[in-house]
C-alpha cells in the first residue's frame, strides 16, 4: 500500500480522538463551573459523532486547519463569567497537551515506537497512529491558544482584559474566522505560511520536549 495513503488513514483516529477530547473538556469544565448547556444539548460525551463538523474535518485534511462543532456555553450561567469562560476555554488546549505529554512519554520509554519506512505495513500504521496522536494534539493545543477569535486563546485573553476592553474581543468574533481562513489559504497559495513560521517552531519544540523526537 502507498505510504501516503497509509499516512492519511493513520490520521483519522487521532484527529477524531483529539477533537473529541478537546470539545468534551470545554463542556466538562463549563459544567463543573455551573453551566449545564453542553450536558443538556447532548454534547457532554466522548462520542465523536456529537462533536465532529464534516466540513471542519475535511478542511483539516486539506489545509491543515479544521474545527469541530463548538460546545455551546452560556456565559450567564457562570458565577464569574469572565473567569469561568477563560477556564472552560483553556480546558480544550490543556486536554490536548495532557494527551500529547502521555503519548510523548511512550516514545521516550519505548524508542522502537518511532515509525520507520522499513516497518511492516500494519506495524507502520499503528506507529503512525501514535505519532499523529502526539503531533495533532500539540498542534491543536498551540493553534487554539492564538488570541484571535473564535480560537480559545481569544476567550482566555478576554478573561484578563478589563471590563471596558472586553467588547473588543466580542466584536472581533464576527470576523476572526474569516481572517484565520484567509491567512491559511493565502499561505497555501503563496507558499509562505504565517502560522507555520510563527507557531511551527513552538509545536516542534513542545513535541521534542514531550517525546525527545526531532521533526
Amino acid at each position: 500500500m502507498n505510504t501516503q495513503i497509509i499516512n492519511y488513514i493513520a490520521m483519522v483516529v487521532p484527529i477524531l480522538l483529539s477533537l473529541t477530547i478537546h470539545e468534551y473538556s470545554h463542556g466538562y469544565v463549563a459544567y463543573r463551573l455551573g453551566d449545564t448547556t453542553a450536558r443538556d444539548s447532548g454534547r457532554l460525551t466522548l462520542n465523536p459523532l456529537s462533536h465532529i463538523d464534516p466540513i471542519g474535518l475535511i478542511m483539516l485534511f486539506i489545509i491543515g486547519m479544521g474545527w469541530a462543532k463548538p460546545v455551546p456555553i452560556n456565559l450567564h450561567a457562570f458565577a464569574h463569567p469572565k473567569r469561568d469562560l477563560a477556564l472552560s476555554s483553556a480546558a480544550g488546549p490543556a486536554s490536548n497537551f495532557i494527551v500529547a505529554a502521555f503519548t510523548g512519554l511512550l516514545f521516550r520509554i519505548f524508542p522502537g515506537l518511532v515509525p520507520l519506512t522499513g516497518d511492516p505495513v500494519l506495524i507502520l500504521f499503528l506507529k503512525l497512529n501514535l505519532f499523529y496522536l502526539l503531533l495533532i494534539n500539540v498542534g491543536l493545543g498551540v493553534f487554539n491558544l492564538i488570541p484571535i477569535p473564535p480560537l480559545d486563546g481569544s476567550k482566555i485573553l478576554r478573561g484578563f482584559l478589563p471590563d471596558s476592553k472586553v467588547h473588543i474581543i466580542d466584536h472581533l468574533e464576527r470576523y476572526g474566522g474569516i481572517v484565520l481562513l484567509s491567512v491559511v489559504f493565502l499561505g497555501r497559495i503563496s507558499g509562505f505560511s504565517v502560522f507555520g513560521r510563527l507557531i511551527g517552531p513552538v509545536i516542534y519544540g513542545i513535541i521534542h520536549f514531550f517525546s525527545g523526537l526531532t521533526i
